[in-house]
């Protein structure tokens, strides 16, 4: 296949004179530009409904301060604040993720927990359990 690319460069340039690629590439750099930023734009837009709502939720006592920290925020133990809306200690907190596989613990009062809900574990390099989230 090398020899073949090869081929049609040479190609390119011997059947093409220099001063028709050049005037027929001015114009084209700047739609190339716009196109250039055009897809850009609609990556990020094809790639926003890819995220999904994902929702996290962990039981505790009422008052608890409770955090959420993953590979999604850097293991961050303050970053992502779970919220107790009924005050019966149900705290709950939703991300938008994009697809993929995320290790994450609650921090309870400052005490790193492993979602007991999850039967997804694996070891992490403290020797304990982080849970593991697929976003499909």
């Amino acid at each position: 296949m090398k020899s073949k690319s090869k081929k049609t460069v040479k190609t390119e340039v011997s059947a093409k004179p220099q001063a028709k690629p050049l005037a027929k590439s001015a114009p084209k750099k700047t739609p190339a530009k716009c196109a250039a930023k055009a897809p850009a734009k609609c990556a990020a837009k094809k790639a926003a409904p890819k995220n999904q709502r994902v929702v996290f939720c962990v039981r505790a006592e009422p008052g608890s301060k409770v955090f959420l920290a993953g590979s999604f925020n850097n293991w961050n133990p303050t970053a992502k604040k779970m919220v107790d809306k009924k005050a019966d200690g149900t705290f709950v907190v939703a991300l938008q993720l994009p697809p993929g596989e995320y290790q994450y613990k609650f921090v309870i009062d400052g005490t790193w927990c492993a979602d007991p809900e999850c039967p997804d574990w694996v070891q992490n390099d403290h020797g304990t359990l982080n849970s593991v989230k697929r976003v499909d």
